[in-house]
């Protein structure tokens, strides 16, 4: 194949898409760069339907090199890449959500994407240029896919939008917004906001839809024949179903316990399928009775306002909150909205309990922490229970993106701070629960943040015709039947996070605002409920917390306080039971259960680090006697000397007449040579407090 190559601003960037010169044998194979960052996507497709599929078997993979930023792993014992990193993990799932939904519904053939990073420079984000590059290769294999997709990352620093800003400009932005679309509609929304608008929010996007123009056009280029005609529906099928249990599905449909209402449910499939075995396979079947209650739910809430629970369309479940429920947590809370149930716990811990990360595109600690976890249990299912999965990883991610910004800093709060949420009971929005839980946790904890951060999730029921009906508070089998699932986070300020999936082929700016207002009045009325469980933060932190003090040494004593191969360091930690963590610039942070412990290690550190001052007097103990004059400890680990002639104010003979080794003895700093050691005098020391009477 010839190589094929397009260049195109993106901002002020070049934009390169090209193909034909890696990944010969790939239906789809596309090499994509944005100044010096690059990535491969390939795309392949199977031959054959896989009819034992019960959804679209989509499987993306991306895969992080460290030889992309010049690293080498910094591990002793493994030096090749082993599982994906979280951040890989939620590229891999960015990339998948805007591509998903426009394949047609019932397309049942393997397709993977492959995304390697080939190349890093630090400034482009290679996730963003894998949206585009995965999408030009499924056009370029000809899949039954209704692309092109494009995506950005806007910033907003001093009032302005930033088209793919750099890592250091994000780190200065109010918005870290990515947006992928089509021409037409918008895809996938992810977003961190300094409790920003909704106004701004929407600028941005409109920002991002005009600047997504020229890299949506230049995959066009790479398209040949892109579209299949979607296979006609078996309406036969659909019409055997609908006669055999068609009124009693739409009268199970609007059962308001999920129990009760998935017993029916399959009850009514278990009999469908024995029926029509035989006629026809087993797949169709199971598809066919999915389609036709996804159909049931949508009639009933586009044609009546009618939701599976009985509720209005933007009316929220009832809500129900519960502190402290673990009594040697750091911190707990338990956030319940219907029949989804999550307990958030807290965890305070020393700043060297600090997450350390290493991957292609940085080197970084973390303090806060948020995990999240879905157990089987959770949905009444029995699964095998493994690591945590894509989908935990990810939710867990939104939540700690949702919570970050009302975090304290470091030298406010010195605490690293992990929240985890179990999520004991599940019918929708489990996330959104998650992040009410936490920032109850948080206030429960005595975390110093400012305000709550709520979070919920809206949903979308449309038709062919236009016709569109939004719903607060999605819960699962409207999850399941609907178009889209629209998580918005925030406080009583402004949006602080945003995820957005759909089903179908985007939505428009026009209903972006109208969910994003449905989401702020939900938010007021949750933050409501949260401010009268707990209005501020706990004054104290739990007594099973660790206390911290936190304080400065001469950065050149640094390592007098470790010793040599860390002796003395070792030596206090194994008499007090402390952690110490001390910092190049000479910060130290001592951190302990125990009152009296941490006092010790302070008193301990601060001997070994403090500086004798000429002029000052000390109590101090005899430690050695030479011939020639004492030694004597005047704290810890500091000792000096006082020569012969300044033991008394006349001839000594012998150093042993008037001292004793173990004698405490006053002693006066005379002087500090260039080597730091430090001479005393016992004489000048009883002299001075003599004339002091």
């Amino acid at each position: 194949m010839d190589i094929l190559e397009e260049t195109i601003k993106f901002g002020d960037k070049n934009l390169t898409i090209k193909t034909g010169q890696l990944a010969g044998q790939a239906p789809g194979a596309i090499c994509a760069s944005l100044g010096e960052t690059v990535v491969l996507a390939t795309v392949v497709i199977s031959k054959e339907s896989k009819e034992s599929a019960e959804f679209f078997p989509l499987l993306i993979d991306y895969e992080e090199r460290l030889y992309a930023a010049g690293k080498i792993s910094g591990s002793r014992w493994i030096k090749r890449e082993g599982r994906p990193s979280d951040a890989a993990i939620l590229a891999s799932r960015l990339i998948d959500r805007p591509l998903r939904p426009l394949f047609p519904k019932g397309y049942r053939n393997d397709v993977q994407i492959i995304v390697t990073v080939l190349s890093y420079d630090d400034q482009h984000d290679p996730d963003i240029l894998a949206i585009i590059a995965a999408s030009t290769a499924l056009l370029q294999a000809g899949a039954p896919f209704s692309g092109p997709v494009a995506a950005a990352r806007i910033g907003l620093v001093d009032g302005k939008f930033i088209l793919n800003p750099s890592k250091e400009v994000v780190g200065q932005s109010k918005l870290n917004l990515v947006v992928a679309a089509t021409k037409e509609k918008i895809m996938m929304l992810e977003a961190r906001a300094d409790q920003l608008p909704n106004k701004t929010i929407l600028e941005g996007i409109e920002f991002a839809q005009k600047a997504l123009k020229p890299a949506l056009g230049v995959q066009e280029k790479f398209a040949a024949e892109i579209k299949k005609e979607q296979e006609e529906e078996d309406k036969k099928i659909h019409e055997d179903i609908k006669k055999m249990v068609g009124k009693k599905l739409k009268k199970a449909v609007m059962e308001i316990d999920k129990q009760k209402r998935e017993e029916a449910l399959s009850a009514f499939e278990q009999e469908v399928l024995e029926n029509l075995e035989g006629d026809y396979k087993q797949n169709d079947i199971k598809e066919a009775f999915s389609k036709l209650l996804e159909k049931e739910v949508r009639e009933a809430i586009l044609n009546y306002d009618k939701r599976p629970d009985g509720r209005k369309l933007d009316e929220i479940r009832e809500i129900s909150t519960d502190l402290g429920l673990l009594p040697r947590t750091h911190g707990s809370a338990l956030f319940t909205r219907g029949q989804t149930q999550v307990l958030s716990i807290v965890t305070l811990g020393a700043p060297g309990d600090e997450q350390s990360i290493e991957t292609m595109e940085l080197e970084t600690k973390k303090r806060f922490m948020h995990h999240y976890n879905f157990p089987p249990f959770s949905t009444g299912e029995i699964k095998p229970v493994r690591g945590a999965s894509r989908r935990e990883i990810g939710h867990g991610a939104l939540v700690e993106k949702a919570i970050s910004p009302l975090i304290p800093k470091k030298e406010d709060f010195p605490y690293t701070i992990r929240v985890v949420s179990e999520v004991l009971s599940s019918n929708g929005s489990s996330s959104m629960a998650s992040i009410c839980a936490s920032s109850l946790a948080l206030m429960e904890a005595g975390v110093p943040i400012e305000k709550h951060v709520a979070g919920i999730s809206i949903g979308m029921v449309s038709d062919k015709n236009g016709k569109c009906k939004l719903l607060t508070d999605i819960q699962g089998l409207e999850d399941f039947s609907g178009d889209m699932d629209f998580k918005v986070a925030g406080t009583l300020d402004g949006i602080t996070a945003i995820q957005f999936d759909t089903k179908i082929q985007g939505i428009d700016l026009a209903t972006i605002k109208d969910t994003l207002e449905k989401a702020l009045k939900a938010r007021q009325i949750i933050l409501e409920k949260m401010n009268k469980a707990i209005p501020k933060h706990k004054a104290e932190l739990s007594p099973y917390a660790p206390q911290i003090e936190i304080f400065k040494i001469n950065p050149d004593k640094i390592r007098e306080v470790i010793g040599p191969g860390g002796k003395n360091i070792n030596k206090i930690i194994a008499e007090t039971n402390v952690e110490i963590d001390i910092e190049q610039d000479g910060t130290v942070s001592i951190s302990s259960n125990e009152d009296g412990d941490l006092k010790k290690a302070i008193d301990l550190v601060k001997n070994i680090s403090k500086e004798a001052r000429a002029g000052e007097i000390y109590q101090g103990r005899v430690t050695r006697i030479l011939d020639f004059g004492a030694f004597v400890e005047i704290w810890p680990g500091q000792e000096g000397m006082v020569h012969i002639s300044e033991l008394a104010p006349y001839r000594v003979k012998a150093v042993g007449d008037i001292v004793k080794v173990g004698e405490i003895v006053p002693v006066k700093v005379i002087s500090i040579d260039d080597q730091g050691r430090v001479n005393l005098s016992l004489k000048r020391a009883k002299s001075d407090q003599e004339n002091q009477k």
